[in-house]
């Protein structure tokens, strides 16, 4: 996960170079051209299910496709309105279901480095799983999240009311206060710790079930503390993602 913020700072700063750069002249026609051309990954916010079908909305560039990619080959699409939003409609799956979201523009395709994982058919947790990144759930979940594992150091990260001035995080001994963001998110780093650790978030009790069995295919397994899931991102990066059940104390 260091390596890739280190990754995003850099892509930040190159980006803000070239934005002070001057452009020469008979540049300028082509770049304005290939900046319309260019598409931005779809942010999917939710995801609802009504009798045998899912409806999974987000955010895209007005009038892009937006196309989920399963593993088996299965894709869904649809066309983002005058607004930037969209609605993939998709049958429910029988268990679990991964998705890779794209925006495609002529033959042209911008595809998310996120997942979208959905667990039990969509009557276990919804999460936007984000390599190097917190997990984003957009199911009901605890004061606790997620924690993302890639072995050598963990993100703990969760929602709470907007508003809420500190949250209160105990790992290993030690106690760190965070600040969520204007929606309520927030994340933490913790130590890496293979085996099973207590913490204490916002007044409750949880246990960190160690990290999952190395796998490169997608393991998912049910626990009595939640879900823990096996998952590979881009570039074949193996990370663990525990995500804590509701009723998790």
């Amino acid at each position: 996960m260091k390596r890739a913020m280190l990754w995003m700072i850099a892509a930040v700063a190159a980006g803000v170079a070239a934005a002070c750069s001057p452009t020469p002249p008979e540049q300028a026609a082509g770049d304005a051209e290939a900046t319309r051309e260019w598409a931005r990954p779809p942010t999917i916010d939710g995801v609802v299910r009504a009798g045998p079908a899912l409806t999974v909305s987000g955010v895209a560039d007005a009038g892009a496709r937006v196309v989920l990619r399963g593993d088996d080959g299965a894709a869904f699409a649809a066309t983002a309105d005058s607004r930037g939003r969209f609605e993939v409609r998709l049958p429910a799956p029988a268990g679990h279901l991964l998705l890779r979201p794209e925006t495609q523009i002529g033959q042209d395709a911008a595809p998310s480095p996120d997942r979208l994982l959905i667990l039990a058919a969509g009557e276990g947790p919804i999460v936007v799983l984000r390599p190097g990144g917190p997990t984003r759930r957009l199911d009901a979940a605890p004061a606790l999240g997620a924690i993302d594992s890639d072995g050598r150091m963990r993100l703990a990260s969760g929602r709470t009311a907007p508003g809420t001035e500190v949250v209160e995080v105990q790992s290993g001994g030690e106690t760190v206060q965070v600040a969520p963001d204007a929606r309520g998110r927030w994340s933490v780093i913790l130590p890496p710790r293979d085996g099973a650790e207590p913490l204490r978030v916002a007044g409750r009790e949880f246990v960190w079930p160690g990290e999952a069995a190395g796998s490169q295919d997608l393991v998912v397994e049910s626990l009595d503390s939640g879900w823990r899931i096996r998952w590979t991102g881009p570039g074949a990066a193996r990370q663990t993602t525990w995500l804590p059940g509701r009723g998790a104390s």
